[in-house]
C-alpha cells in the first residue's frame, strides 16, 4: 500500500461527508419550509412578524 492510498481516501470521505451535509441541510431546509406553510396555512403565524402583515416573501 502507498501514501497515495490513504491521502486519495480522505480527500474521497472528506467529500463524501461534505456532500452527504450539503443534501442534509438542502432536504433539512424544506422540511422546515414545508412545516412552515402549513402552520401558516392553520393560520399560525410568527410572532415577529406584525398582526395583518404578509409573511409569504
Amino acid at each position: 500500500m502507498t501514501h497515495a492510498f490513504y491521502v486519495i481516501g480522505s480527500y474521497v470521505l472528506t467529500a463524501a461527508i461534505c456532500l452527504s451535509l450539503a443534501v442534509w441541510i438542502y432536504l433539512d431546509g424544506r422540511a422546515r419550509q414545508a412545516e412552515l406553510k402549513a402552520l401558516e396555512g392553520q393560520g399560525i403565524r410568527r410572532r415577529s412578524a406584525p398582526a395583518g402583515q404578509d409573511t409569504s416573501a
